[in-house]
């Protein structure tokens, strides 16, 4: 029970690898905010100890829904200690060259990837700070140190992530604030399976560089993001966490 008592606020948490951390928040004791552009209520209403989550309908892009999805965190729960920045725009992509890449979805990308990150940081943060510590975990990507081609929108965001981390972790450290970062290599959950399209081109590169030579499923990554929201990393600040099954070795 390493978040006992702990009051954690997962974006991107309706689906995918955001309800499993979700998942795993609540049985390390936490009390969860799930928040997403998709409504949410039918993802907590599946979770066990359902009374100890608050769905919260929320795009990370829009800086007065954000400021709105804490306030209710913090009227339901009293506090916030843990952030985890997981909304991002990725398994709807569709691989294509850098000069195709239309216009609008850049910008979506970038809005929810970057610009999200952002929104949620600055929102928890006067909580974080009135409380004299917290816990900000952002999700970046493995990808990152790989330069994979042909989704450079995705790539570039989570490069962005990487660096806000780092920075971020300078600014709210006076504070007791730690923030880090997680980079996931491809990771199988439900909603990346339904596009096989942002799959089916990498994951032979993929598991050839794999150290472990099989495939990941959220529950080889949650573990890390729980050491990252609990005490165990409580002077650790400004690092990004590979979890990519031994694909790259340098840090990020």
């Amino acid at each position: 029970m390493r978040l006992d008592g702990k009051v954690a606020v997962i974006t991107g948490a309706a689906a995918g690898i955001g309800v499993a951390y979700a998942r795993r928040f609540l049985a390390e004791g936490a009390r969860v905010v799930i928040a997403d552009v998709v409504d949410p209520v039918p993802a907590a209403e599946k979770l066990e100890a359902a009374e100890h989550v608050l769905a919260v309908r929320t795009d990370v892009s829009d800086a007065a829904a954000v400021r709105a999805m804490v306030d209710a965190a913090v009227t339901r729960f009293g506090r916030v200690d843990v952030l985890v920045n997981n909304a991002a725009v990725f398994a709807t992509l569709r691989p294509q060259r850098f000069d195709e890449i239309p216009d609008a979805e850049w910008d979506r990308v970038m809005a929810v990837n970057v610009k999200g990150v952002w929104n949620c940081a600055r929102a928890v943060a006067p909580v974080m700070r009135a409380q004299r510590g917290g816990r900000i975990v952002n999700v970046a990507s493995a990808i990152v140190a790989k330069g994979t081609a042909m989704l450079l929108h995705y790539v570039t965001s989570k490069g962005a992530v990487v660096a806000m981390t780092r920075a971020l972790a300078r600014e709210l450290g006076p504070d007791g604030i730690t923030v880090n970062a997680v980079a996931p290599g491809l990771i199988l959950s439900d909603t990346v399976q339904a596009n096989p399209a942002i799959t089916d081109f990498q994951v032979d590169a993929i598991m050839r560089a794999r150290s472990l030579k099989r495939e990941a499923f959220p529950e080889d990554v949650e573990g890390a993001v729980v050491f990252l929201a609990s005490d165990d990393s409580a002077f650790m600040s400004g690092q990004t966490l590979v979890v990519d099954g031994g694909s790259v070795f340098s840090t990020l």
